[in-house]
């Protein structure tokens, strides 16, 4: 008994120092005071926490961003210690709000960032959610860097922002601004940057813009370059092919001046040099098939291998067929078989050429049309001197407008042929090393030139029909329709004198005999004279008249025939 006593006692004493603790905890505890309290209990509606009171405070499931664990610490203002039924009320969110805004103001006085976001698009700017029940207003000009062409695409964004001005309360009294904290965070990345980085180094940055040399590469707030001639080892045309905007790229960095704030990137640097091994993989002579990354008016571009094109020029595209461009015969895409035909490693090119591939057919054109060969060729192009002729699939022969005719003068090619028109022709020249072939339409017949050169030598008589009276002499049409000239000097007698009225004798149409003073086939020139004929008329009467002397026993001296000459002068002036 004395022991159950005892134990009494003692248990009577422990209530009472709890008692008195408990107590003690509620003159700690006052209305609207932030507290510490420990998460004891979660259910589907509310969080149950023990902030050391006689109950446990029961806040909705809402006020938590995520539901909380048993056994985790949150923030409270006591609203009641004695709520309906004794049991203490608390607000997870009225402590949240207190917070806040003990930390916004401290904020605002030493102009720290505070996270915040774009919550809507408002008159002048933007409202931005600053947590806590705190709206703040940001102006459009203080949102961004650089100019927000579309305030929309800020919605939703989480950043931080600097407080230009702090009221309390939830209405937009504050006014934040981003621009300020992204020149701070700027600066701050470009001097860490242009501090750490080396030479040689891989960078990280986003695709920014493109330039007609280039793309700006975003490393945090400022900008690199990645030059054209920095994308690949290969020939580059289009920045847009190897980099797209938004992309996050590693780069090398090769090149850094921290007094210009340059900064030059590559990517064509993040792998080895192609060029460096080009020779231990081609040679000269050799045969490669790749395809056509690219086609401009003087050739096209061939991807030997990665990093390496090679130029094929328009003119090593074909022996015979004339291309303009070549889009005519090459597309991009196309996998063409080409040959190596010479490279220059410190300049990287490489020649290549699609014709070697193929027989040279101007190497066996001789044995094919031979001079003197007569062909049937249709007509393909009409120029003002002549025509082109189509010999065979990529070949033509050029007849000149002077082989058409001997004797006659065509002035308009037209005339003579069209295109499509089949014509007999003749091969008068071959000449393989300039890929030329000269054709004659002539040449099919006898030259009349040749033939009246050898019927009428120089000086003979010859007769012909006036064709044309000049100021400077007279046409003459003869044998062959060979026409000739007679110069106005030319048109009378040895003995006399040229006057405007000796052309007036001469009437197209008229017959006319003169002798032979020139006739050159090469240059087509016949030069004819009455005043010759006339001159070798006399003297071969006064030779015959010489005979007749001989004739009766008489001698003849030069005295003689001289004296005779000037007693027919005489006689023609009387």
């Amino acid at each position: 008994m004395a022991e159950e006593k005892e134990m009494d006692e003692k248990k009577t004493k422990m209530q009472n120092l709890l008692q008195e603790e408990y107590l003690k905890s509620l003159d700690g505890i006052e209305d609207g005071q932030l507290v510490t309290g420990t998460v004891v209990q979660v259910n589907n509606e509310f969080v149950f926490v023990d902030v050391g009171y006689k109950s446990e405070g029961r806040i909705s499931l809402d006020e938590f961003p995520s539901v909380p664990e048993v056994g985790d610490e949150v923030k409270v203002v006591i609203i009641s210690k004695e709520g309906k039924g004794g049991q203490i009320i608390v607000s997870k969110k009225r402590a949240d709000f207190k917070e806040r805004t003990d930390e916004l103001k401290a904020a605002s006085e030493t102009r720290s960032p505070v996270m915040g976001k774009f919550d809507k698009v408002i008159k002048g700017g933007f409202e931005v959610d600053l947590g806590g029940e705190y709206k703040g207003f940001c102006p459009l000009s203080k949102a961004d860097v650089v100019r927000v062409e579309d305030p929309e695409t800020l919605i939703g964004i989480s950043d931080y922002f600097i407080i230009d001005k702090f009221h309390g309360g939830t209405k937009l009294k504050s006014v934040v601004n981003r621009r300020e904290y992204l020149d701070l965070k700027i600066k701050e990345n470009k001097e860490k940057f242009f501090s750490t980085v080396q030479i040689g180094d891989v960078i990280e940055g986003v695709v920014k813009s493109f330039t007609s040399f280039g793309a700006f590469i975003d490393l945090g707030g400022f900008d690199g370059l990645l030059h054209i001639n920095d994308m690949s080892w290969g020939h580059v045309t289009r920045p847009k092919d190897f980099v797209k905007k938004g992309q996050v790229v590693q780069l090398r960095l090769i090149n850094i001046d921290s007094e210009t704030q340059k900064i030059n990137l590559s990517l064509k640097h993040m792998q080895e040099d192609p060029w460096t091994t080009f020779e231990q993989k081609f040679n000269v002579g050799d045969v490669i098939k790749a395809p056509v990354t690219k086609i401009t008016t003087f050739g096209a571009f061939i991807e030997i291998e990665a990093g390496i094109e090679g130029l094929a020029h328009i003119s090593e595209l074909s022996w015979t067929k004339r291309i303009n461009n070549p889009k005519e015969v090459l597309d991009v895409g196309d996998v063409v078989e080409a040959k190596i035909l010479g490279y220059d490693l410190d300049k990287k090119r490489v020649s290549l050429g699609l014709k070697q591939l193929e027989d040279n057919p101007w190497d066996s054109i001789d044995a094919r049309y031979p001079t003197g060969m007569t062909l049937s060729k249709p007509v393909v192009k009409i120029t003002n001197s002549g025509a082109f002729v189509n010999l065979e699939d990529g070949i033509d022969g050029f007849l000149h407008i002077d082989d058409i005719s001997w004797t006659k003068k065509v002035k308009n090619m037209a005339s003579f042929c069209a295109e499509g028109d089949v014509i007999d022709v003749v091969v008068t020249r071959v000449e393989p090393e300039n890929r030329r072939i000269r054709l004659g339409v002539k040449q099919l017949e006898g030259n009349p030139w040749q033939t009246l050169r050898h019927d009428y030598p120089k000086f003979s008589q010859i007769s012909g029909v006036i064709t044309n009276v000049t100021d400077f002499g007279v046409f003459v049409k003869v044998p062959g329709e060979i026409e000739g000239l007679i110069s106005k000097y030319n048109l009378i007698g040895p003995d006399e004198e040229f006057t405007d009225e000796v052309l007036k004798k001469f009437t197209v149409g008229d017959p006319i005999t003169a002798v032979v003073v020139e006739c050159n086939p090469s240059t087509q020139k016949l030069s004819l004279s009455v005043k010759e004929m006339v001159k070798r008329s006399q003297q071969s009467e006064i030779a015959k008249y010489i005979h007749d002397d001989n004739d009766n026993g008489d001698t003849y001296s030069l005295a003689d025939m001289m004296r005779y000459k000037d007693e027919g002068k005489e006689k023609a002036d009387n």
